[in-house]
């Protein structure tokens, strides 16, 4: 009897343990990453913060994906501006998502939070970027006046821009006038801006894709990792 017990008992926790695999669709590899469901028109000139114009779209995805709606807003803001202006660029929202996933979980990384206007607070900073630890050494560019560090360079924000890149790319996306990477609206755009110019505004290609991934950070790990959160959201699942 005891034996036939443990036996079921195996049994039954195997059946457990492969539920998830029988439920969750496998995430695709291709790249680009897929699409996902498609953000809608807005009038992205219209006053105030655009990306609330996105939340009826927003709100089953991020319930899906576990991306919070504010930060799934503005990828969708992003991407829409950038399908309106630059359609020839192909940039989808999903892309975006797998790099804020990547680089700052969506603008919660270390307890951070992000407010309904795409405020990040505390902001986030990466590491100084002395040369030490595997990361390249760039010298102060801003005086600290957007990193904090009057010595070397750090990362910035959800999308983790460095002042430099941030001094060209920087715009406003959430109507209040002022580019601020620490913004999630203004970063998301800053980054849609910034990976189409990269792909020589082509990111329907595999070159074009990764070539722009790249760019944010030279590393084929780094690439297949953002892949493969965008492809999860692609189709609706939590990565």
């Amino acid at each position: 009897m005891a034996s036939a017990v443990a036996v079921a008992s195996s049994v039954l926790l195997a059946g457990c343990i492969d539920l998830p695999s029988l439920t969750r669709p496998d995430i695709p590899e291709g790249i680009p990453p897929g699409a996902g469901v498609p953000q809608p028109y807005i009038d992205i000139n219209a006053p105030g913060r655009t990306a609330d114009r996105m939340h009826d779209w927003a709100v089953p995805i991020a319930e899906s994906t576990g991306i919070p709606v504010v930060s799934l807003q503005a990828y969708g803001n992003a991407a829409e501006i950038q399908r309106q202006q630059h359609p020839e660029c192909g940039l989808n929202w999903t892309t975006l998502a797998g790099i804020a996933g990547v680089e700052s979980k969506h603008g919660h990384y270390r307890g951070s939070d992000v407010a309904d206007n795409g405020d990040v607070n505390p902001p986030i900073r990466g590491v100084k970027l002395d040369g030490t630890r595997g990361n390249m050494e760039i010298l102060d560019t801003d005086g600290g006046a957007l990193d904090g560090d009057a010595t070397h360079d750090r990362a910035m924000g959800p999308f983790q821009f460095i002042p430099e890149t941030w001094k060209r790319y920087g715009v406003d996306a959430n109507g209040d006038g002022v580019p601020d990477p620490d913004n999630i609206d203004d970063a998301a755009l800053s980054a849609a801006r910034y990976l189409c110019v990269s792909a020589g505004n082509d990111m329907t290609t595999p070159e074009g894709w990764e070539k722009a991934v790249r760019t944010y950070n030279n590393s084929m790990a780094y690439v297949l990792d953002v892949r493969d959160h965008a492809n999860a959201y692609s189709i609706n699942v939590r990565f």
